[in-house]
């Protein structure tokens, strides 16, 4: 039985993939026992990666090699513009952060490591190198979102959160993505390894982290 490219790299990404699923931040965003700190600076951090990730879509929509693609992923665009954008807006305002605080905030190392990552494979010009890091973002999140017990937790700030990584359109979302992936991957497997255990690590010390370093607005 033929074991597909995407299937291999995430094997291959263990237990590093693994670790990040199962991360003690994924377990207490579950059953919504998350500080209102931790997850508010999780999600100052996660918001700055937007621009940068709207930027690799871009490079995304240049490099695919087909119409219905640049289609899928000029959809993506907005939906990240979209509701997920209006969702970190809503928290913000539920957890009191205000747009000083956001600004105010320095990044994190991994922070700082996946804007530079998200540059780096949009500046390949390489397909199968900006769908690596494209898939590990949306691939691990689908992962954790999915073990999520029901029902979900009360505040919408942890629940919508695993909703927009847990519905039929991010699975399908996801889906296209590998078929992508093992479309093109194995034409020029090490850059694509190379890109998503990148990115599956820097996954990890995301959460890793978040979970370290709460936030402490001026105001509190």
């Amino acid at each position: 039985m033929s074991t597909s490219f995407t299937h291999s790299l995430r094997e291959g990404s263990e237990p590093t993939w693994t670790s990040a699923v199962q991360h003690r931040f994924v377990a207490e965003l579950h059953d919504g026992t998350i500080s209102d700190e931790v997850m508010a600076g999780y999600l100052i951090q996660d918001h700055r990666f937007l621009d940068s990730f709207l930027a690799l879509l871009g490079a995304a929509i240049a490099t695919a090699g087909s119409f219905e693609a640049r289609l899928r992923f000029a959809q993506f665009v907005g939906e990240v513009a979209g509701d997920e954008n209006t969702y970190f807006l809503r928290s913000f305002e539920a957890l009191g952060v205000t747009e000083q605080d956001r600004q105010n905030v320095p990044n994190t190392p991994a922070t700082d490591g996946f804007l530079a990552l998200f540059h780096e494979a949009a500046d390949t010009r390489d397909y199968g190198a900006v769908l690596a890091v494209l898939l590990v973002t949306e691939w691990l999140y689908l992962d954790w979102a999915a073990a999520a017990p029901r029902p979900l937790p009360e505040s919408f700030v942890h629940a919508e959160w695993i909703t927009l990584h847990d519905n039929p359109g991010f699975v399908d979302l996801v889906d296209f993505l590998r078929r992508e992936l093992d479309q093109v991957g194995p034409a020029n497997p090490e850059v694509a390894r190379t890109f998503f255990d990148r990115t599956v690590q820097l996954e990890l010390d995301f959460f890793d982290q978040s979970s370290s370093t709460p936030f402490v607005g001026g105001a509190r």
